[in-house]
């Protein structure tokens, strides 16, 4: 039996729940789907996709990928803007008025973002969850104020109505009247900010993309001393990365759904600001903040000890570590047999595993212990978050005219994280998508009209039926790039 993480009417303390929710045996928790498994799951059984905009002028299909296939929303515009509408105390005729026109000027929330809206406010906020999901600016007693009313679903990936019908709407208006409010059952002294944790969630990348990022860029500022206001909760999820999540606030969750007591805050932020997925853009944060500070954030919170990658005046006979991936039933790489004893002839030492759903800590620490990680491409990748700075990522591109996907997914974050990276494009005769079909068949000769059939039935030929078996004298010079890098950055260090 799965526990619940939260208490109805109240709050809970993040803290390690019960072994089951490990789910040693290998079940699935109902709600999710395991990571390095196809299909995405909102409800047991029921496979989702998502829309995905690509970066650097292409728009791919609509609909997402299922398992580990990962949606970029490249971002167009500014980012959210914050609104401020202070408190008066007892306001002249001129106040009130200056207070109207900056609402006026200023709305509440900035719908304006290509993958999110914001609303950011200052005030007297109330906020009921439970029942009428509303977050209210109330206006200074004695004075009137002007009334917007907004539907803001908290989750940064809007654009996607298949997700997004399953998140919940959080109503948030400003009232004209002081008299109109609830009263007050709880204030609070840090600002509150409101998002859901369902949507795609269970999936690694989205798990980051979607949620873990955006909220790091959002609350990071606030150094702990901020309230978290949960909406679609999964238990589960919480206990994934609770160590994630206590580092970003050091107060109770709050079970937005289930609670009906009404919050009253200062400063409140509904939904999550978010750039293109596992990037963040330093001059739209208001602290500067980029990747790197989100991946050292990582390691903090996990306690990873490495922060830079081999390097060759290390300990004697010590060999820089090569990861390599392992997938549980697509595109994986059927020839290890053969590709384990190369890497090894090249100068690594060669570690082999596969992530673990619930544990992120224990194979964080593994990534954490390598120089190199090597993966077919898929939401398995998104790990290189864990890497030491400077460590080499090499993705292995799938056939099916996957460049886009590749560079703004995966290539182009991995810059970001001030990692090196490394592509290897896989020929006709590396995939075992020939043991499926004949070399004339479409799949190979026109894969664009694989493409253009829809996100679905491209992702079931090339993602789900395919696996790699890589040819190691094609693939050697890549390992030996790899390593070259490695001690390249050695020399220049020692200078």
């Amino acid at each position: 039996m799965v526990m619940s993480f939260f208490r109805p009417f109240d709050s809970v303390k993040l803290r390690p729940l019960l072994p089951q929710l490990l789910d040693e045996g290998g079940g699935a928790i109902r709600g999710r789907a395991s990571q390095g498994e196809d299909g995405i799951q909102s409800k047991a059984g029921e496979e989702t996709q998502t829309a995905a905009v690509a970066g650097v002028g292409r728009r791919p299909h609509r609909g997402m990928p299922s398992d580990d296939e990962d949606g970029n929303q490249p971002q167009n515009g500014q980012s959210a803007a914050a609104s401020s509408v202070k408190q008066q105390h007892l306001p002249s005729t001129t106040e009130r008025a200056d207070v109207v026109a900056q609402r006026q000027s200023k709305p509440l929330c900035d719908l304006s973002e290509y993958r999110t809206d914001v609303c950011d406010m200052e005030g007297d906020i109330r906020i009921v969850g439970k029942g009428s999901s509303t977050v209210m600016l109330v206006p200074p007693n004695g004075s009137s104020g002007t009334i917007e009313s907004w539907e803001v679903k908290p989750y940064a990936r809007k654009s996607d109505r298949t997700v997004t019908r399953n998140i919940r709407k959080v109503n948030v208006k400003s009232l004209q009247e002081h008299e109109e409010a609830p009263v007050c059952s709880l204030h609070h002294t840090v600002p509150g900010v409101v998002f859901a944790s369902a949507g795609y969630c269970g999936n690694i990348f989205h798990d980051i993309a979607d949620v873990l990022l955006p909220l790091f860029i959002t609350s990071r500022g606030f150094d702990g001393n901020v309230q978290f206001l949960v909406a679609n909760n999964q238990s589960w999820w919480f206990y994934k990365y609770h160590h994630i999540l206590q580092k970003l606030s050091s107060h109770e969750l709050i079970n937005y759904d289930h609670d009906d007591r009404v919050h009253c805050f200062k400063h409140v932020i509904v939904g999550l600001r978010a750039d293109r997925d596992l990037m963040i853009d330093a001059s739209r944060s208001a602290q500067g903040l980029s990747m790197l500070d989100f991946v050292k954030f990582l390691r903090s919170a996990y306690s990873l000890e490495r922060d830079r990658p081999w390097t060759a005046g290390g300990p004697p006979g010590r060999k820089p570590r090569l990861l390599f991936i392992a997938r549980g039933r697509s595109r994986r790489f059927v020839n290890l047999d053969e590709i384990v004893p190369l890497a090894e002839q090249v100068g690594f030492e060669v570690v082999m595993a596969e992530p673990s759903f619930m544990d992120v800590g224990r194979f964080a620490g593994t990534v954490n212990s390598c120089d190199v990680m090597v993966g077919v491409h898929g939401a398995g990748l998104t790990n290189m978050v864990f890497l030491p700075t400077n460590a080499v990522l090499i993705q292995v591109v799938p056939l099916a005219k996957l460049d886009w996907i590749a560079a703004n997914y995966y290539a182009e974050p991995a810059k970001g994280m001030k990692l090196r990276y490394l592509q290897y494009d896989i020929s006709e005769e590396e995939s075992t998508l020939i043991e499926l079909y004949p070399r004339d068949h479409k799949v190979f000769k026109d894969p664009d009209s694989i493409h253009k059939q829809g996100w679905k039935k491209m992702g079931e030929v090339y993602l789900r039926k395919q696996n790699v078996k890589l040819n190691v004298k094609r693939f050697r010079p890549v390992l030996e790039k790899a390593l070259q890098l490695l001690k390249e950055k050695a020399e220049h260090t020692r200078e």
